[in-house]
C-alpha cells in the first residue's frame, strides 16, 4: 500500500499528463455549463480508485473506462436536462477558414448525428475518433474485440444511412 504523499503525486502527474482524455469524454457528454462538474467527478472517481490501479494494464485504457463510465452514469442522471449538440473535438470547434464550408457542415451533421447516439455507440465512436484499436475499445469498454468490429460496422452504416437522407 502506497503512502498518501505517494498517492497524491501519483495522482497529480497522472491528470497532468492525461488531463486530456477526462476534457474529451466530458465534451463529447456534457453541456457547456456542466462539463467542469463532470470532469471533477472524473477526478474524484480517478482518485478514489488509483490505489486499486493494476499496472498489468495502460494507463490510458483505466482512464477511458473510469472516465466514460462516470460521464455515462452523469449524463443518465441528468437526461432530463435540455440537450445540446457539443462538439466532439475540440479542433472541430476551431478548424480554420480554409476549410471549406461543404466540409464545414458535413462535420457539424456528423457531431450531431455521433451526439445522437446512444451512451455505448457514442463512446464507441469516440474512441474510434481517437484512433483507437478494435483491441484497446474492447480492452476499455469490457466488450469483445468482435462485438467492437460488429458494433462500429453498424454504427458507420447508421451514420451513413443518415447522411444519405440528407442528401435526398
Amino acid at each position: 500500500m502506497r503512502s498518501d504523499k505517494e498517492l497524491s503525486e501519483k495522482f497529480q502527474l497522472i491528470i497532468l499528463q492525461h488531463k486530456g482524455i477526462l476534457f474529451k469524454v466530458a465534451l463529447a457528454y456534457c453541456r457547456n455549463d456542466d462539463r467542469q462538474d463532470l470532469i471533477q467527478e472524473m477526478m474524484i472517481q480517478i482518485w478514489i480508485s488509483l490505489n486499486k490501479y493494476n499496472d498489468k494494464f495502460s494507463i490510458t485504457t483505466w482512464l477511458y473506462r473510469i472516465s466514460l463510465n462516470v460521464a455515462i452514469s452523469y449524463y443518465r442522471k441528468n437526461a432530463n436536462r435540455k440537450v445540446l449538440n457539443n462538439p466532439l473535438i475540440e479542433e472541430l470547434a476551431s478548424l480554420e477558414d480554409d476549410v471549406s464550408t461543404e466540409k464545414q457542415d458535413q462535420l457539424n451533421l456528423l457531431e450531431k448525428f455521433i451526439s445522437e447516439l446512444n451512451d455505448l455507440d457514442k463512446a464507441i465512436m469516440l474512441l474510434y475518433l481517437e484512433d483507437k484499436s478494435h483491441a484497446e475499445i474492447s480492452e476499455i469498454m469490457g466488450l469483445s474485440v468482435t462485438n467492437v468490429g460488429t458494433k462500429l460496422g453498424r454504427i458507420k452504416e447508421k451514420l451513413k444511412k443518415k447522411f444519405s437522407q440528407m442528401n435526398l
